[in-house]
């Protein structure tokens, strides 16, 4: 372990320093949900392509329609029936009308739409309050249709572009493909799309101690939860995430269970075994693993000048330089060094420039003053209220205690030079929500 204490922002700032965003791929849409576009997508086709009725109704021409009323109805002549995806469609002339659905193409000749409730749905009766089926109502292809309002030119019909027209930019080079963003790409008509992939992250949890959930403990042992956590945290951060149970305390087996999964990592994260105990297996097996013949190799255990989480490691490991990061065990202090650094690492691998949680000024709600280690940047879990712009201590200090951060949405940032800060102080938090 190195002697020299390092700064919270100095690690980071190594590791996002060594990693290497992925190299693009061509992935069809359903793959790409989650992935970092690498180009700018520009529109081929306008969109929507073709004028379109926003309305159940009828096309009609406007003066066909002036001076409509319920007294004195105009009466047109149905000419036929335009649905959604017809092809063929009628020429709408003077004295006629078309009925249309909604996002029908508007015929040749029709200058508006009137909506299907200010005419008699051609029943020859009063006002319509729905449309009949087709299949039930052949008939309303044709005969008369009495309309009781007139209309502007271009009423309910949406014009051919008005969402995006073609050449124009759709989406830019760096946005992340979400659900909204994915149907943009359909609707456009991309098939595929160049992304970088969502990185692969391997977890593995350390400790002969650990049992997984559902099993029976013994004397002894705890459940295995940190791996669990920092899978289902990789998985938040954009990851596709693969947890590998607890690896027994023997640096061998570590080793072989590292080896093992190099080949489906894109990063590779451990938790415990990394601080001065006889037994810290990452350390033994992971300080020797740097290799002559591959430059860049090894993984360098730290002391940090922070709390909690002050040891870790990080480093390469296998013959692609497979980025490692080295947490401590317990529970907290491996949840908040994964997201001070894990989660910039999986952003920075996904090509993303903005790779850490947002940050917000707070006023400190507490009945006492919370005290800090000197020399040492202390994170304590909190509930942030955003619209009084408050934060709650939540649970105390212990590194052990994830009760308490299942209830908390923020970490509370003490600076490395305060040693109390008291309750009415603003402080720095960081958002995890």
């Amino acid at each position: 372990m190195s002697s020299t204490i390092w700064s919270v922002d100095d690690h980071l700032a190594d590791i996002l320093g060594a990693i290497r965003p992925l190299d693009p791929i061509e992935l069809q849409l359903p793959d790409a949900q989650g992935c970092v576009l690498v180009e700018d997508v520009t529109v081929a086709v306008a969109l929507p392509p073709f004028d379109n009725s926003s309305m159940d109704g009828y096309a009609v021409r406007t003066a066909d329609v002036s001076g409509a009323t319920e007294e004195f109805p105009a009466v047109l002549t149905v000419v036929g029936d335009v649905a959604a995806g017809a092809g063929g469609l009628p020429t709408v002339g003077p004295g006629q009308a078309a009925r249309i659905m909604t996002g029908a193409p508007l015929p040749p000749g029709a200058e508006a739409v009137v909506p299907v409730e200010w005419t008699d749905g051609g029943s020859g009766g009063g006002a319509a309050t729905t449309m009949r089926p087709a299949g039930e109502a052949p008939e309303g292809a044709s005969g008369e249709v009495r309309v009781h309002r007139p209309v502007e030119a271009r009423a309910h019909v949406r014009a051919r572009g008005s969402d995006v027209q073609a050449g124009e930019l759709a989406l830019e080079a760096g946005t992340v493909l979400g659900p909204p963003q994915i149907g943009l790409l359909a609707a456009i008509g991309r098939g595929t799309v160049r992304v970088r992939p969502r990185p692969r992250v391997v977890v593995l949890s350390t400790g002969s101690e650990l049992v997984q959930p559902g099993e029976q403990l013994a004397e002894g042992q705890i459940y295995d939860s940190n791996s669990f956590a920092l899978a289902a945290a990789a998985r938040d951060a954009g990851a596709l995430s693969y947890r590998v149970g607890a690896v027994a305390d023997d640096a061998e087996t570590l080793r072989a269970a590292i080896e093992d999964q190099l080949i489906r990592a894109d990063l590779l994260v451990t938790t415990g075994g990394v601080s001065v105990g006889a037994y810290d297996v990452v350390k033994e097996a992971l300080s020797s693993t740097g290799d002559a013949d591959e430059p860049g190799s090894g993984i360098d255990f730290r002391r940090l000048a922070m709390q909690p989480g002050k040891p870790q490691g990080f480093g390469a490991i296998g013959r692609d330089h497979t980025p490692l990061l080295a947490l401590p065990g317990n529970p907290v202090s491996s949840y908040v060094s994964f997201e001070l650094f894990v989660r910039p690492a999986i952003k920075a691998l996904m090509g993303l420039e903005d790779v850490s949680r947002p940050t917000a000024r707070a006023v400190l709600k507490s009945d006492k003053a919370l005290s800090s280690p000197a020399g040492k940047r202390q994170f304590l879990r909190g509930s942030y209220d955003r619209e009084q712009g408050a934060v709650t201590p939540v649970g105390g200090a212990g590194s052990h205690l994830i009760a308490a951060l299942a209830h908390a949405d923020c970490l509370i940032m003490v600076p490395e030079a305060d040693t109390s800060v008291e309750p009415g102080a603003e402080v720095e938090v960081v958002l995890l929500g």
